[in-house]
């Protein structure tokens, strides 16, 4: 079984704080550019649906509206029958 040195651990925990602010610092300059990208998509989605809603509206405005139907009366299954206690 092999044993982890001393300058093995410092490297790793070396390699670890480097990562950790080269990515830090990657993030700071893309985040903004990946912001954007977020946005503008969303704003697009939001202006497609708007699109359907306003086409969905003037098709519905154009047509006859649809009259109520009554709903219909419930099958009779039977008589209700009240029940006297006889004394």
């Amino acid at each position: 079984m092999e044993m982890a040195s001393f300058t093995g651990v410092l490297k790793t925990l070396m390699y670890i704080v480097l990562f950790y602010y080269a990515f830090k610092f990657l993030m700071r300059l893309l985040a903004p550019y990946l912001m954007r990208k977020a946005m503008g998509k969303m704003q697009e989605k939001m202006a497609q649906q708007m699109h359907q809603q306003q086409q969905r509206y003037q098709q519905n405005q154009y047509q006859e509206p649809v009259k109520p139907t009554m709903p219909k009366e419930k099958k009779k299954v039977g008589e209700y029958i009240d029940y006297e206690e006889v004394q």
